[in-house]
């Protein structure tokens, strides 16, 4: 079982009273790591030295940032196999995922380290004599950020990175569920050289996480708080935000749908189906979790996407690498998951691959005729289910796209271009990916939600507006007239 430290002041330092609490393997559920348990004393430690750090690395060059961002990324890549390692234990992550995210998140630090130069104002016209009128681009403060267990390193990067390219500081809280993955990538971004203080790392046990983030979100030196996680959580931390008057960017939940128009290449819609459905066990925040199809193709795709399915072992993938599945996060999240599916087939719905299960080890199942009344119908599933919805056209496929009040990620797939762009463009979503996979992201390209999936974006040049403050500025003449004086 290995250890995991609060990271406060550049140091490693246990919690106050050397409080701990242990993490098991959702596979067979060994502990594996053993994690310091932050108190109310640490998160204001964290607070206070980021705070006083932010005082003179918001003054730093962008030279200096770049510099460092791309050290971070190389020491993120030099700790490849132990992130793979991490994330195989505590989250039950196969060897695709695991690599998938230490190579997002070289690449986000990287994006980030392209921003620094781009952290910019405008000039505007004025109609006083003698004025300079202008916008600048200013640091924030403290940033607070919380991200979760499912894309453990890319998530914490760019919940890192950002901010830091921006000239503020970071109080990173660690999910309690990968608390060693997450303290990998605080010990890379020390070791390239960021100042002690920049990024300060808690961890908190599972029990006392509302009353701990609440204290962080209300302490006036956090200025503002990013958030990804459950729709349910985001609105606690959105109502905390609000209450305290701090702007927040949420990154929730989804029920991301690929719709299959009737024109639509059947095999390669299956092909997108299948990677975006069941990628980490359909576990990430764009996996799809809806077919919505037209009838009029619905049967051959439904027959060769549930073939697909059934070809997908499930296994420990640190045992099994050639497993495509492994367990889901825990047996709660099993138990949940086989809830659903009883919900739906009660009310008439057909599994045509896959099924329930007693343990973690899900298989990829698919389930047909799924409609409104059924609770998975509007409830995410986050596991290896993928739901097929039929339609009888474009227009009810939108309709049932845009039903459960999500928008994060969409896919449509057709050969009548003009037709598939209606539909994308029809679609309340953040993204949308025409003949792709619902599960897609690149650094340069703004990443967010819409509706119950949240608000802001990351990535790109639209995380500069989130983590900056945007100041009008004018320059006037001392000698200048007013009404009266």
């Amino acid at each position: 079982m290995k250890d995991v430290l609060l990271q406060i002041d550049g140091k490693e330092t246990p919690a106050s009273g050397d409080r701990t609490f242990e993490r098991a393997s959702p596979a067979d559920g060994v502990m594996v790591t053993r994690y310091a348990a932050a108190t109310l004393e640490d998160v204001d430690a964290a607070i206070a030295s980021a705070d006083r750090t932010f005082q003179t690395w918001s003054k730093s060059g962008p030279s200096e940032r770049r510099g460092l961002l791309l050290r971070a990324a190389d020491e993120i890549e030099k700790r490849g196999d132990d992130f793979v390692a991490a994330m195989k234990d505590e989250v039950g992550s196969g060897e695709l995922w695991a690599r998938f995210n230490v190579m997002s998140a070289a690449n986000v630090f990287r994006e980030a380290a392209s921003m620094a130069t781009q952290l910019q104002g405008e000039t505007i016209p004025s109609d006083k004599p003698g004025t300079m009128s202008m916008t600048v681009r200013q640091p924030v403060g403290v940033i607070l950020s919380i991200v979760p267990w499912n894309g453990p390193i890319v998530l914490a990067a760019r919940a890192i990175a950002y901010p830091l390219v921006c000239g503020n500081t970071v109080v990173f809280r660690a999910s309690e569920t990968s608390p060693r993955v997450h303290s990998l990538i605080a010990e890379a971004v020390h070791a390239a050289g960021f100042p002690a203080g920049s990024v300060n790392m808690i961890v908190n046990r599972p029990e006392e996480a509302p009353e701990l983030v609440e204290a962080m979100i209300a302490d006036p030196r956090v200025r503002r708080v990013n958030f990804t996680g459950s729709t349910r959580v985001g609105r606690i931390i959105a109502a905390s935000c609000g209450k305290h008057l701090k702007r927040s960017i949420l990154e929730l939940g989804d029920k991301s749908p690929l719709i299959v128009l009737a024109d639509a290449d059947v095999d390669a819609a299956v092909t997108a189906a299948v990677f975006g459905g069941f990628l980490y066990q359909g576990q990430i925040c764009m996996s799809t979790e809806r077919a919505i199809v037209h009838e009029a193709i619905a049967d051959d795709f439904v027959a060769k996407l549930a073939a697909r399915a059934s070809q997908l072992e499930t296994g420990d993938q640190r045992a099994q690498s050639s497993c495509a599945l492994g367990p889901v996060i825990s047996q709660g999240a099993s138990d949940r998951i086989n809830a659903l599916l009883d919900d739906a087939i009660a009310k008439g719905a057909k599994i045509k691959a896959g099924d329930r299960a007693a343990t973690t080890l899900i298989p990829a199942t698919i389930l047909d005729h799924v409609t409104p009344d059924m609770e998975i119908y509007s409830e995410e599933s986050f596991g290896p289910v993928l739901q097929v919805i039929r339609v009888k056209d474009n227009d009810e496929a939108v309709k049932v796209a845009n039903d459960p009040n999500y928008g994060l990620s969409a896919a449509v797939h057709g050969t009548d271009i003009t037709a598939t762009l209606d539909v994308a463009m029809r679609i309340q979503t953040g993204s949308v990916h025409v003949n792709g996979a619902t599960v897609a992201n690149e650094p340069q390209a703004p990443y967010g939600g819409t509706r119950n999936s949240g608000w802001g974006r990351f990535d790109g040049r639209a995380m500069i507006e989130e983590f900056t403050e945007l100041k009008w500025l004018t320059i006037e003449s001392p000698k200048q007239q007013y009404p009266f004086s």
